[in-house]
Parts: C-alpha cells; sequence; structure tokens
C-alpha cells in the first residue's frame, strides 16, 4: 500500500498533526508512505516508521512548489493521499481514496481538527520519532547530573516573543537555591539566526550551568535533547510542541496568538497568556502583524513563574 501524507510547512502544524502518522502506521503496518512537508519539519518527519521518500516542498513564486509536487507525485497510483493542506493536488492525482483536511477556520485546537481528516474519534496525540544516534548526540550535551530547564526564549515573529531580559530573570529564579529546579542546568535552544536575539540571555546565566545549543544541533538532536529535560517554557512556537511532543512538562507562553487553537498538547502541557486577551490586542489600532514590535509586554515574570509552578506541582500530583 502506497500513501501520500502532504504535511505542513512550518514546524508547529507538521508537528501537532505527526499523530496522524502514527495513526496511518498502526492501520496498515505494511504501507510504504511518502511525505510531502516544507524543509523545516523534514528531518523530523523524515523519522516516522515505513517512510520512503521526503519530498520536501521550497515555498516558489507562483504556487511552483505545488506544480513540482505533482510533477513527483503524479506518475504513481496512490492507494491513500491524506492531504492537511486542503490542496488541489489530492484531486489531480490518480488515488484510490482520498482525505482532504477542510480549511475552514474552526475553533477547534488543532490536534483536534486534523483529527477529522482520518475521521477518528479521539484526536491522536502528536507522536515524534529518533534514532539512537540522535540520542547518544543529546547524551553528550546533556549528560546526566540534576535537573535540566529547556528554554526556547525566540520565536518566528516578534510579535510573539517575551522580553529576553524576563526570560533571564524568570531563569535565575527558577535555578535559585529557593528556585523551583535549584542548581539546575538550564539548555537554550533555538536556531543559529537568533543567537542575537537569545544573547541577553545567555549573557545573563551563571556559565556552569548554561548549555547553549542555538544553532548547533539538527532538529532530531533537539528532540532527543528535549526529552532529555525536565520541564520546558518558551514561547509559541514549533519548539514548543516539540517539547510537548517529547512527553515532558511543557509552558507555552501566549499573547498575540490564541492557546485554546495552538497551546501546547498533552497532559503535562499548560499555558499562559498575557494580561491582555487574544481580541484586544489584535483590535488595538496599533497592532500590525507585519512589525516586530513585541505584544508580550503585559505578561509579568511572576504570572510565568507561578504558571510554571502550578504546573510542576500538577505534574507531581498526577504522578502520585
Amino acid at each position: 500500500m502506497k500513501i501520500l501524507f502532504i504535511s505542513h510547512n512550518r514546524l508547529g502544524d507538521a508537528v501537532l498533526s505527526t499523530g496522524l502518522l502514527q495513526c496511518l502506521v498502526r492501520r496498515h503496518p505494511g504501507a510504504r508512505l511518502t511525505i510531502a512537508c516544507g524543509p523545516v519539519p523534514a528531518p523530523l518527519l523524515a523519522l516516522a516508521p515505513n517512510v520512503e521518500r521526503v519530498l520536501v516542498m521550497e515555498k516558489a513564486p507562483l504556487a511552483g512548489h505545488w506544480r513540482q509536487l505533482w510533477r513527483q507525485t503524479v506518475g504513481q497510483r496512490w492507494d491513500l493521499v491524506v492531504d492537511l493542506r486542503a490542496s488541489l493536488l489530492a484531486w489531480l492525482l490518480w488515488a484510490e481514496q482520498r482525505r482532504v483536511l477542510r480549511s475552514n477556520g474552526s475553533d477547534l485546537h488543532r490536534v483536534r481538527h486534523a483529527a477529522a481528516v482520518l475521521r477518528l474519534s479521539e484526536p491522536p496525540d502528536p507522536k515524534l520519532w529518533l534514532r539512537p544516534e540522535h540520542e547518544q548526540a543529546a547524551l553528550t550535551h546533556l549528560p546526566p547530573g540534576g535537573p535540566i530547564l529547556a528554554l526556547a526564549p525566540t520565536a518566528n515573529w516578534g510579535g510573539k516573543q517575551w522580553p529576553i531580559e524576563r526570560f533571564a530573570e524568570l531563569a535565575r529564579r527558577l535555578i535559585a537555591p529557593d528556585g523551583l529546579f535549584p542548581g539546575a542546568r538550564v539548555a537554550v535552544f533555538g536556531t543559529a539566526n537568533e543567537r542575537l536575539a537569545a544573547q541577553p540571555l545567555l549573557d545573563g546565566l551563571p556559565g556552569e550551568q548554561l548549555v547553549d545549543l542555538i544553532g548547533r544541533v539538527g532538529l532530531p538532536e533537539v528532540l532527543a535533547c528535549l526529552r532529555r529535560s525536565d520541564f520546558f517554557i518558551g514561547n509559541d512556537s514549533g519548539l514548543m510542541h516539540m517539547a510537548a511532543a517529547a512527553a515532558i512538562p511543557t509552558l507555552g507562553l501566549f499573547g498575540p496568538s490564541r492557546e485554546e487553537l495552538y497551546g501546547p498538547w498533552g497532559k503535562g502541557s499548560a499555558s499562559v497568556r498575557t494580561d491582555r486577551d487574544f481580541d484586544d490586542i489584535c483590535n488595538d489600532p496599533a497592532y500590525d502583524y507585519r512589525k516586530q514590535d513585541s505584544w508580550m509586554t503585559t505578561l509579568s515574570v511572576d504570572k510565568v513563574e507561578a504558571a510554571a509552578r502550578a504546573l510542576q506541582i500538577r505534574i507531581t500530583e498526577m504522578a502520585g
């Protein structure tokens, strides 16, 4: 059985839909999967079971990436095409079955929304896979030796980025002797081009407790490092969704995005938002998605610390 799975361009959306891949593998254990997705999530999705090919969709003018994907797939007879992008492509291919996700503005969390494409009654938890070499690399970066606090202080848009100085203050509080994770190492994640934005956080942490992973590991190794961490705090981003999928306690910070749609998924996850709700921010006359000014300034360090403590208490109670 040959399945074409058309996933997303953005990392977060792709991660949230990986439970569908797990479902397909369980339903059709002998199937051969071809995955089409953007270049960022491709290294993670390539690790799913039964993946035969990953077709990387590099965005091109005049929908050129879709024409390229059509050329790569039109010569194959597909038993099943699953399209999460609501494109025309699924209807232009020779396919026994098609499952196309409607793109209408659902008020459901994106995991629940995606479940509809396979007509699932229960939404599947996101699922990510690793190889032993990735876990070995993580062991090199984060060897045994006490708790690890993971931070992702950047975002793909400045409006969603909590002020970096507050990340530094929060981290110092949490790893202080009377903090939630006394003496913990702090692993900081991000891409190489985000280093400048994250530098005040790197400069504001004790050197012996800082593990600087910004731009130094690929996404599979990032996932392996997250799995070795004890707690994650970050902006609404793909890394936040990876942390939740790694099944570690995950606290997402929200402002100009809706946590009810994009919050970290799972029993061990929580969201904390600014003092302004989403509609209030988006209806502000100064709001402009083309600008990089942060809309996270009404979220205090005290509020995030309290949310982290509340999540940790909940995790402890669930485990006990």
